[in-house]
């Protein structure tokens, strides 16, 4: 899932160029060389982004900071980039774009799904008589996630692999798919709204999660867990949206700043008065998510600078931001299990002869950074055996490791001294940076 970035096209423009003398005759431009508009690309600052707000919910997942909530909210941050990119699609008609919207999402989580649920009926999972048929319904949204999915509390064994509580974790990144989908279909009636009114429908639900996150009115259940999360993220969902149609471009941008301070002021407040269980945790307090990851997203999308390449030592990173830009779907649902998959890797330590019970301690106490440095193994690993469903989704060509690698040897096999010249001159070449006869622009989201 990416965003282009905005192209200038000024090659061959009259009157942009260097003034001309009076009489001056300008030269002409020999078609085969005359600079033709940019290819709409990847924005590799908004996958950058991304990249960030992966790294950064493996890391919470693993070491639980609270903290990690405040310094980067990376599901409003997901949540803002993924409505700019259904803004842009929907110039489209609005039932393909969300018709390859959960095209692109279903297969990914129909392997996860394939995974999972085979593991936990063996280890004795059954239905609950109490909900009769609706428990059956309600397995049904592993395949069609349109709600949270049933999962058990404990299966397995406390003393095994993986404890009994795997399942709750591998459970747990499925609220976001649910939401994902659910803004993915009212994304035409929003993106229709904020074109009328988009004050407010920017603020309508930062206003609706005053109402369901503060406890002034209760839904219970599955339903009450959907809305709040529809709520808590739909202003940055519609920030996209004002991402994409410029809105930012129309104000400067300290008065962008200085309203999102504001708001994000008043969600420390709020926090300060509503800790939970773990503290500063903005994830059991959905007033402050909401208001704190609405004023995050604000600043970082209105000094949005839209890189077409990576500057500087950035540029280093490219291939792991490519790699988990093309990803992101594989490596959120699974992030989880492997993070619990880490730890029987983890436990061979304690065989190793010497290590145990000298220096038992200090494997302890390192557990949780050891668990870092496995995980992202493991998750290669996945992005291997599995990954390449993505592709297929999306009708590309599928890709063991798409971290751009070819991309980037074309480029450079491009750039070799005659390259430009030697396409010039093969027959039905296209001109340098054109896209040739009979091929569109690639407009990949």
């Amino acid at each position: 899932m990416t965003s282009p970035s905005p192209s200038l096209d000024t090659g061959g423009a009259p009157g942009t160029g260097a003034r001309h003398r009076a009489g001056a005759t300008a030269p002409a431009v020999p078609p085969a060389v005359a600079t033709a508009p940019k290819r709409p690309g990847r924005d590799r600052y908004l996958d950058l982004l991304r990249s960030i707000a992966l790294v950064r919910v493996i890391v919470y997942h693993i070491f639980g900071w609270a903290w990690l909530t405040l310094l980067f909210p990376s599901m409003g941050v997901m949540f803002a980039l993924a409505g700019s990119l259904m803004a842009r699609s929907l110039a489209r008609p609005a039932w393909g774009v969300i018709r390859g919207r959960v095209r692109r999402l279903l297969p990914p989580m129909w392997a996860f799904s394939a995974f999972v649920l085979p593991v936990i009926f063996s280890f004795g999972w059954k239905p609950v008589q109490e909900e009769g048929i609706w428990w059956f319904v309600k397995l049904a949204w592993y395949i069609v996630p349109v709600g949270a999915p049933p999962y058990p509390w404990h299966s397995g064994d406390a003393s095994g692999l993986l404890g009994d509580t795997w399942a709750v974790q591998a459970a747990g990144p499925l609220w976001y798919i649910r939401a994902y989908l659910w803004f993915v279909i009212a994304s035409p009636l929003l993106l229709w709204a904020f074109r009328r009114v988009p004050w407010v429908t920017l603020s309508a639900p930062l206003a609706l999660t005053a109402v369901v996150g503060s406890g002034l009115f209760k839904i219970p259940g599955e339903t009450g867990n959907a809305i709040t999360d529809f709520a808590t993220y739909g202003s940055c969902w519609v920030l996209g949206f004002a991402h994409q149609e410029g809105m930012f471009d129309r104000l400067p941008r300290y008065v962008f700043v200085s309203v999102s301070s504001m708001i994000m002021a008043f969600g420390l407040w709020w926090a300060s008065w509503h800790l939970g269980p773990d503290g500063w945790d903005l994830n059991d307090i959905p007033l402050a998510q909401a208001t704190w990851s609405f004023g995050f997203c604000v600043i970082l999308l209105a000094y949005s600078p839209s890189w077409q390449r990576l500057p500087g030592r950035l540029a280093h990173l490219d291939s792991l931001v490519t790699l988990s830009n093309n990803r992101a779907v594989t490596i959120y649902l699974w992030h989880n299990l492997l993070i619990m998959a880490t730890i029987p890797v983890i436990d061979l330590l304690w065989r190793i002869p010497g290590l145990w019970p000298t220096y038992a301690v200090y494997l302890e106490r390192a557990y949780p950074v050891l668990m870092l440095i496995v995980v992202f193994p493991l998750i290669g690993l996945t992005i291997m055996a599995v990954g390449w469903l993505e592709d297929i989704a999306a009708k590309r060509r599928p890709r063991l490791w798409p971290n751009g690698g070819t991309r980037r040897k074309a480029a450079r096999g491009g750039a070799a001294p005659g390259g430009a010249a030697r396409a010039a001159k093969a027959p039905g070449a296209p001109p340098p940076g054109g896209t040739g006869p009979g091929r569109a622009p690639s407009h990949r989201d």
